[in-house]
């Protein structure tokens, strides 16, 4: 089978784009200066990703003196509402309706499990 291209991009391109949301635009060095907090990466691999990245559309780069400088083309906003449309298409046939229903079910469980804790934490012979 062969593989469709993706519009949400899987996680190190996804640090990548974030650190030039954050940025607005920059160089290999800034982007993984950005990163090194949570991800410490070797220079070349953030500009394999970045490289990737501006293959697929979603950044551009221009070059200033000997090195490019790298500007997001993509949104926050547009790659959630693929995320969004990847979940529900996979997980939810398509029905925003049935992910509203499974969101709330979730939200109410941690609530049911302090009760069920509470209930289970008084001695029935006190009752």
């Amino acid at each position: 089978m062969p593989k469709t291209a993706r519009d949400v991009p899987p996680p190190l391109e996804l640090a990548c784009l974030k650190a030039l949301w954050t940025l607005g635009e920059g160089n290999v060095r800034s982007v993984q200066q950005s990163l090194a907090h949570s991800r410490p990466l070797a220079y070349t691999t953030v500009m394999t990703v970045l490289d990737r990245l501006v293959r697929k559309g979603k950044l551009t780069r221009r070059k200033v003196g000997r090195s490019f400088v790298y500007s997001p083309t993509a949104t926050r906003d547009t790659l959630r509402k693929a995320a969004v449309r990847e979940l529900l298409e996979g997980f939810f046939d398509g029905s925003p309706e049935q992910l509203l229903v499974f969101l709330r079910t979730e939200e109410a469980k941690p609530a049911l499990a302090t009760v069920a804790e509470a209930e289970g934490q008084i001695d029935p012979v006190l009752l």
